[in-house]
């Protein structure tokens, strides 16, 4: 009897161990840290352009004139850049790339439903250009790259035992890489360099735990970051005084994208280690 006993009070010890092991392996409280890899590209810009501010008063708009008063890109722009000082042979597609990214956060789950706030840093392979085509004939490129790049996103879903689906947004920050690129080498060009941009990122996701601590996932980020602050500057170098880009102001021409927004998808596989 006394084996028979203790038999039983290990049987419901043991029982008790499993169903709180259980519960716990479905609870999504707790830190993680963990990592993502993915796709990162970007949605259709062909219609954007470069503007102009040829009186150099920080106001672009201005059109660009010849000696003869003929506009000097009449030529027009592409959404892309160009090895070619003319548009015949059509631009390169911007460049799409490989994301990765890693990240810690902490979830709280309050019945079936799970909040929580993650933050993450990575690096992005995506660039993105704009050509603007001159009579002369010249191309002018103005490209940007992301790479550094970082957010803190709160984020909020519900869970379904070991599985989590969920919806995410937040602040967002991008280290902007900016370049210019001429066949023009009869003026001079100067820049401002790289810029920091800030924005947003937004998303969703869903989240399947494969062990007590840890889980894999599959999610996808749009991020919109602000970056309008790169600006070309075109003086007169060699080129005579009835260059173009001097005829209004001796000090040059003033060259800015119209797209002041640096967007961006994101389709990544996601893996965490929860403590």
């Amino acid at each position: 009897m006394k084996s028979v006993s203790l038999l039983l009070l290990s049987t419901v010890a043991a029982a008790t161990a499993t169903g709180a092991a259980a519960q716990d392996a479905t609870s999504w409280t707790g830190p993680y840290v963990g990592g993502q890899i993915g796709y990162g590209f970007q949605p259709k810009d062909g219609g954007e352009t470069i503007r102009f501010d040829n009186n150099l008063d920080g106001t672009f708009g201005d059109t660009v004139r010849t000696a003869a008063g003929a506009n000097a890109f009449s030529p027009g722009f592409c959404g892309g850049s160009t090895l070619t000082p003319t548009p015949g042979q059509g631009c390169r597609q911007d460049k799409d790339g490989v994301d990765w990214k890693v990240h810690g956060g902490y979830d709280l789950q309050l019945g079936s439903f799970v909040v929580g706030l993650v933050g993450e840093y990575g690096r992005a392979t995506i660039s993105d250009s704009v050509t603007a085509f001159s009579t002369t004939p010249a191309s002018y490129t103005m490209t940007r790259r992301l790479k550094d790049n970082a957010a803190i996103r709160a984020r909020a879903g519900v869970a379904f035992g070991q599985t989590l689906i969920y919806g995410t947004g937040g602040g967002a920050w991008g280290k902007v890489k900016n370049s210019f690129t001429s066949t023009n080498v009869a003026n001079a060009f100067s820049d401002n360099g790289n810029e920091d941009a800030w924005g947003y990122r937004v998303g969703g996701g869903i989240e399947q735990k494969v062990a007590p601590n840890f889980s894999i996932g599959a999610q996808y980020l749009y991020t919109s970051l602000k970056a309008n602050d790169y600006v070309v500057r075109s003086a007169r170098g060699s080129s005579p005084a009835t260059n173009p880009f001097v005829l209004v102001n001796a000090g040059g021409t003033d060259f800015q994208r119209t797209g002041n927004k640096f967007n961006s998808h994101v389709v990544a596989v996601t893996s965490s280690f929860r403590f």
